[in-house]
């Protein structure tokens, strides 16, 4: 039971204190700046999906292939971003790639067709996927460096700026076209990017002293039982990021179509989910320290599955809310520190391994809800999302390791 034991020792909480070093701080804020970005940017495309469909005529079959672009592009782009992240720096890959993503949302809205949709969908994808995967492996260093749990703070900026985009593309959706209101996006994005990535530039990604023997001994390119252990903590992430991309790509299209809402109202809704995860891994790093990751992972998973069947179910727009709101909290802690333990046990290419089998999920999400959706109703394929983060609970109950103290962090610190 080698890769068992390995596994539980990479949930199990830390006990001591975490080394500091304020040297870092700089490197941090510009790499904060990236996930926010990247939250503000998808969250502005994510909330004109309803225009865009409109404006394309597609059915909701058809638009969940043309979504399918963005999961497919990014799934394409992951395990060759962790191939470029080795040769040129994780730094430098996550300043291309987010000059990439800044440019390539001008595009959806240029479209007048499904299939050219998910074309230039692909695109897009591809500068997503690439950018999480480079901003990741460089957070990972970081954390090795710094030696504390801090991947959630990383991905509650990336919440916030979504929750911020999903707010103001609820503001500007009755007096902006998606054209107008995405390349302003866009020219924000790049002013972001210039500052960010000169900051990476002048602050190198940080040498990391020491590693855990369990990392160094379960990494991908050290064995079957490594790459086992990567593969794990990507199925966790796969469950979350399905519900995830359900929320992005759905949620707002739930609430106009099921339950009435206006566009600002179905905006407001993803901005509650995405408040609710912002709040949920700001808190991220003190609950993990706490109680670990593996009882973090249990109690993410049933909550996300609570929420969920509310928030598809509810009958008014106050209770779906509601619902979104329970279910971001839920799902708030689960990617980061399932990622987070891939990149300790693998580095850029754990990272890119398990990013490629997490966002599995978000490949996964749109073509089967849509068809779902049609086969039966949105708010039954939303259900869905229910199941996966009750599946996510399960792996992290079956992999827990609640009496192996000292062995890690379990937070997603090196």
């Amino acid at each position: 039971m080698p890769t068992l034991n390995k596994i539980r020792a990479a949930l199990t909480p830390h006990r001591g204190p975490f080394p500091t070093d304020p040297h870092l701080t700089p490197l941090r804020v510009a790499l904060t700046a990236f996930f926010a970005m990247d939250g503000f940017l998808f969250a502005g495309w994510v909330v004109r999906i309803p225009a865009i469909k409109a404006q394309t005529g597609a059915g909701a079959g058809t638009l969940g292939l043309a979504l399918l672009g963005v999961s497919a592009g990014a799934v394409a782009f992951m395990m060759l971003t962790g191939r470029l992240c080795r040769r040129f720096g994780s730094h430098t890959v996550t300043t291309a790639s987010a000059a990439a993503l800044a440019l390539s949302i001008v595009l959806p809205p240029l479209t007048h067709s499904a299939t050219a949709l998910g074309l230039v969908l692909l695109v897009f994808g591809a500068a997503y996927g690439s950018l999480n995967v480079a901003m990741n492996s460089a957070a990972v260093d970081l954390i090795g460096a710094l030696r504390r749990p801090v991947m959630p703070s990383f991905h509650a900026a990336f919440s916030l700026g979504g929750m911020l985009g999903a707010g103001l593309g609820g503001l500007v959706a009755g007096s902006l076209s998606p054209t107008v209101h995405l390349v302003l996006l866009a020219v924000l994005g790049l002013l972001v990017t210039a500052v960010a990535g000169r900051a990476l530039h002048v602050h190198p990604a940080p040498v990391v002293p020491e590693r855990r023997p369990a990392a160094a001994e379960s990494r991908p390119s050290g064995g079957r039982a490594g790459l086992r252990l990567v593969v794990v903590f990507g199925l966790i992430a796969l469950c979350t990021a399905y519900g995830e991309g359900a929320m992005a790509d759905w949620g707002a299209l739930h609430l106009t179509q099921d339950l009435a809402a206006g566009p600002g109202t179905a905006a407001a809704g993803y901005a509650v989910f995405a408040l609710a995860m912002t709040v949920g891994r700001l808190s991220g790093t003190a609950l993990v320290q706490r109680f670990g990751a593996a009882r973090a992972l249990i109690a993410g998973g049933a909550t996300a599955t609570a929420g969920m069947l509310l928030g598809a179910l509810a009958p008014t727009v106050w209770a779906a809310g509601a619902g979104f709101a329970v279910a971001g909290l839920g799902l708030a802690n689960i990617f980061p520190i399932a990622i987070a333990r891939a990149g300790e046990s693998g580095g850029a290419d754990g990272v890119a391994v398990a990013s490629t089998v997490g966002y599995g999920g978000m490949l996964l999400g749109p073509p089967a809800i849509g068809f779902l959706a049609e086969a039966t109703s949105l708010p039954l394929a939303l259900t869905t999302v229910a199941l996966l983060a009750a599946v996510a609970a399960g792996i992290a109950y079956l992999t827990r390791g609640a009496h192996h103290a000292g062995t890690g962090s379990g937070t997603g610190s090196r």
